[in-house]
């Protein structure tokens, strides 16, 4: 008998109860993450039914049930460690990972990448903690990509910034906007909607206003969000720009390496220190 079986032994459940305990029997690794809401919707039960499913297993609520469930799942670090807390952590972004490479065929990345990779200049957003990712974003389509300009500022900077752009002939923005979502962000992509921009968004939502959304869960379980899943994303996108123009990509990487080699701009593979 499993540590989730003892919970339930003895136990006189209703239908829907035991509909949530059979979600939670098969799926005890991922469910240890879940809100209450969220475990109502994959159980297709209501909210409340969680609630009650938890205080009759003897619990004050459903997060006492799910603190009690976790460490079955994570093995020996206690509950509430760093180590459990960590581990936890990385499984979710595991999970998100799975999440972006189960959907990468139904996501239209060579057709942006084309689109993309036609647009001069080129435009990538990213304000507050988006502005690390569209940085990063960023530097390696320079790359690749005759013109490439950053907006991570805001104020009249991102509005001159946008405007500068569109009158030197882009056609598109690359918007990166995760959580929390700035109102300046949403006030910019309203502006670049006016100016005749089409927009590209790196988020973590489908239902994101944009013409075309790239969306990836982002990794919640520690204090602050971390973003694996859409930095894997974002570099897919830089994969599918590159492979829209062989050509060109081929021509500037060989000058960018020659460029570095010429100016000694890295350290050689020996990374010994005097």
């Amino acid at each position: 008998m499993t540590g989730f079986d003892e919970l339930l032994d003895g136990r006189r459940l209703s239908p829907v109860q035991r509909r949530i305990a059979h979600y939670l029997g098969e799926h005890l690794e991922e469910a240890i993450f879940l809100s209450s809401v969220e475990l109502a919707e994959r159980a297709g039960v209501s909210q409340p039914s969680v609630t009650r499913f938890a205080v009759v297993l003897g619990f004050a609520g459903y997060p006492e049930l799910r603190q009690a469930l976790r460490p079955l799942v994570l093995g020996g670090a206690p509950e509430g460690s760093q180590e459990s807390v960590l581990r936890g952590a990385v499984d979710r972004e595991i999970r998100n990972l799975t999440v972006v490479r189960d959907r990468l065929g139904s996501l239209p990345l060579k057709e942006l990448g084309e689109a993309l990779a036609a647009t001069e200049p080129l435009p990538v957003l990213g304000l507050r903690v988006s502005a690390g990712l569209a940085t990063t974003f960023a530097y390696y389509t320079r790359r690749i990509h005759p013109d490439v300009r950053l907006l991570t500022h805001g104020g009249s900077e991102l509005t001159d910034g946008l405007h500068a752009a569109r009158r030197a002939g882009a056609e598109w923005m690359v918007a990166v906007v995760l959580p929390r979502y700035p109102t300046e962000v949403i006030h910019a992509l309203q502006y670049a909607e006016k100016l005749g921009y089409r927009v590209a968004a790196i988020c973590d939502r489908p239902d994101f206003p944009a013409e075309v959304v790239l969306d990836a869960p982002v990794g919640d379980r520690l204090v602050f969000d971390s973003h694996v899943a859409p930095l894997a994303l974002a570099m897919a996108l830089v994969e599918a720009m590159a492979d829209a123009a062989p050509l060109r990509t081929q021509a500037r990487l060989e000058e960018y390496e020659r460029m570095t080699d010429e100016t000694g701009t890295f350290q050689p593979g020996d990374l010994s220190f005097p």
